[in-house]
């Protein structure tokens, strides 16, 4: 039997005074007071035990805030955005001005039902990291495919800066050739200026080096020769070391296929991939970045980095990993002395 109840019994049925009941089981006489009240007003239901909580918290999230995060969330994913709680609360704070931290807006959005659990993931403590320190110091380059709403598949050729995630170039083709890289690659030199180095993965497209020796060099090669840019080229079994471009392409094609409307020419596709490039370059806040800044603003923040300027060409073989990388002293010696191997541990890359 319960305390309460004894108190009750104590005081109707063995007619005692609140100060004998008090004194006779070790409780305050205001307590005792305060349940005799309760019970004459509501019965037996004052026996039950009560809830501890609050009746006020005049820290909880107001409900219209609440709802702004729930808005933006069911915004964001239906626009093939990031919509996790590090960039909901970059657009509270710069479009709403409202100050919210990541791990109140995690909770409201699990309560909502709109977080689907996943497994756990390796612990961001594992990966190699590395990042250039100026814009222009590395430009990443791959190309993955996407298919038209027609169902004929496509390729699509990105080139980002390392340093700030700045999409250089993204252009959508029928099939990229090596002819296709150089004309983007001297596209982007004259908008941006040419970069220290390069880094991709050993297609064919990019680099002869597993060639087998047939060939020479491919004309992106003999291009970043002629202007004294570092090739450097992932190892093969290594696809973590671009991973920056890669993690770039998961967003593009996230976002391209929540558009309504899919593309069915090659055109549309590039008139979607160039909304998309202003979206994530100017307004998009990237997780990698610095206070979530843009890439746009990133690039934009540093002097840029230029190509080492040889004055005796003499020929090199270098091979370093990402974490420390040293370059051949003439990137235009041979084939060889143009490329430098890279290789990680895949990299976590957050956007």
């Amino acid at each position: 039997m319960s305390k309460a109840r004894l108190v009750i019994t104590a005081l109707f049925f063995d007619r005692q005074t609140p100060a004998e009941v008090a004194r006779r089981y070790g409780v305050h006489r205001s307590w005792v007071y305060r349940l005799k009240a309760r019970y004459e007003a509501e019965g037996e239901v004052a026996l039950e035990p009560r809830s501890r909580r609050p009746k006020g918290t005049p820290a909880a999230t107001p409900p219209p805030t609440v709802a702004l995060i729930v808005g933006l969330r069911r915004r964001l994913t239906g626009q093939g955005l990031d919509a996790g709680p590090d960039t909901i609360a970059w657009h509270l704070a710069h479009n709403h001005q409202l100050v919210v931290s990541p791990a109140t807006i995690s909770r409201i959005l699990t309560r909502a039902g709109l977080v689907t659990a996943q497994p756990r993931k390796r612990p961001r403590s594992s990966y190699i990291r590395f990042q250039a320190d100026l814009p222009n110091e590395t430009w990443q380059s791959d190309l993955t495919h996407y298919r038209l709403g027609t169902g004929v598949d496509t390729e699509i050729l990105s080139w980002l800066d390392d340093h700030s995630r700045y999409a250089l170039s993204v252009t959508a083709h029928g099939r990229v050739s090596g002819p296709i890289v150089l004309a983007t690659f001297r596209a982007a030199v004259t908008s941006h200026g040419i970069p220290a180095s390069t880094l991709t993965d050993n297609g064919m497209v990019f680099t002869t080096r597993l060639a087998g020796g047939r060939g020479g060099r491919n004309a992106l090669e003999a291009e970043l020769c002629r202007l004294h840019v570092i090739q450097k080229n992932s190892r093969p079994n290594h696809p973590g070391t671009c991973g920056k471009v890669e993690r770039f392409q998961q967003t593009m094609k996230k976002w391209l296929r929540a558009q309504p409307a899919q593309p069915t020419t090659i055109s549309a596709l590039q008139a979607l991939l160039e909304a998309f490039t202003a979206e994530y370059n100017t307004r998009r806040p990237h997780r990698s970045l610095p206070r979530r800044a843009t890439p746009a603003t990133i690039y934009a923040a540093l002097p840029k980095a230029r190509p080492p300027q040889v004055a005796t060409p003499t020929p090199t073989t270098a091979s370093a990993t990402t974490a420390s990388t040293t370059p051949a002293s003439s990137p235009c010696a041979t084939t060889a002395g143009c490329t430098i191997s890279a290789s990680a541990e895949p990299t976590h890359e957050p956007t």
